[in-house]
């Protein structure tokens, strides 16, 4: 029997909440219409950029016919909603060629993490948010060099030089850095959006949300004791790959016990430094990290997860790493 048009509606609207719950790993409805609400807090245009993103990435794997219970987790949905708000962020959310970019780069990543997928499934490693980092820096490379995508003056290409700025924290900069570590995930500084994903977080799971607070804690304790510049703590830059790679190493895709939690900690300080290398790698092309650090971090860790018995895959509210996932508690990027 075929469920009427509304149904299919009302499905297609889950599985797109999905999508937006999944950038940080929580495959739920109810966080994905929270982390919506944060979205439109940091700005209306941000809202509808990541809904209709995920809506965009969501549909075209639909229609490419990608297998029902990755589109039904939101597993092809969380790379599009990062990558049109990551256009909107750095093209400029007001004009139409940004509008048409994002459409199409929705579309994009949805192939780029069908290779991604296949590539990295003999390793038993998942997507992550790869195909965000590959399409994004694709997207900033290029846009400069057309007059009718870049509208910010002349390329950001820059030489890498050292750190420059305060190096000292006052309490008030500590609570607004350790939220916006949170923010960043989506690519936003608000301290107070932030603080409205870690409520869909924790609705989502209790273990997600006490290591987004363990990961934004190392990553905002790492680059103080490094000396990172305060308006760099401040702002979320140096502590967002540090939430998700704590989040992936201890209860996502790792068993959650002491040893995961050593894992993730030490994960989650070397994402830190991680950080400011990468953008200096990435300076003479407008030096964004995007999320990369993450990526090569945890899946660096992960592979090693095999040699080390004292490690172990998450349970069975997780599946396995090579397969799809479709339950309705933390599920896996694969």
């Amino acid at each position: 029997m075929r469920l009427p048009r509304t149904a299919h509606r009302g499905l297609f609207a889950v599985y797109v909440l999905r999508g937006q719950a999944q950038v940080p790993f929580m495959p739920s409805a109810v966080t994905g219409a929270i982390f919506t609400v944060a979205l439109f807090a940091a700005g209306w245009q941000y809202g509808l950029y990541g809904i209709l993103g995920t809506a965009l990435g969501t549909g075209t794997a639909h229609l490419l016919g990608v297998d029902r219970s990755r589109v039904s987790a939101g597993l092809e949905g969380f790379n599009a909603c990062l990558v049109a708000v990551g256009f909107a962020v750095f093209l400029g959310p007001q004009y139409p060629s940004t509008m048409v970019l994002a459409a199409g780069g929705c579309a994009v990543v949805t192939v780029v993490t069908a290779a991604s997928t296949t590539l990295l499934r003999g390793w038993g490693l998942p997507t992550l948010t790869l195909p965000f980092c590959l399409t994004a820096s694709a997207m900033t490379i290029a846009a400069p060099g057309f007059e009718r995508v870049w509208h910010h003056g002349p390329g950001t290409a820059e030489l890498s030089r050292a750190a420059e700025g305060s190096v000292a924290l006052a309490v008030d900069d500590v609570g607004r850095a350790f939220f916006a570590n949170i923010a960043q995930i989506f690519l936003m500084p608000q301290w107070y959006v932030g603080l409205i994903l870690l409520v869909g977080i924790f609705a989502a799971s209790r273990t997600a949300g006490a290591m987004a607070c363990v990961g934004s804690s190392v990553g905002l304790v790492t680059a103080w004791a490094l000396g990172a510049p305060t308006a760099r703590i401040v702002d979320g830059t140096m502590g967002y790959n540090a939430v998700l790679v704590a989040m992936a190493l201890c209860g996502v895709l790792l068993a959650a016990d002491r040893w995961s939690l050593g894992f993730a900690v030490v994960g989650a300080v070397v994402a830190t430094v991680l950080g400011p290398a990468v953008r200096a790698l990435s300076a003479p092309v407008g030096g964004h990290a995007f999320t990369w650090p993450f990526v090569l971090t945890t899946l660096v860790f992960l592979a090693s997860v095999p040699a080390l018995p004292r490690l172990h895959r998450a349970g069975p509210h997780v599946r396995p790493l090579p397969e799809p996932a479709t339950g309705s508690d933390v599920a896996l990027r694969t």
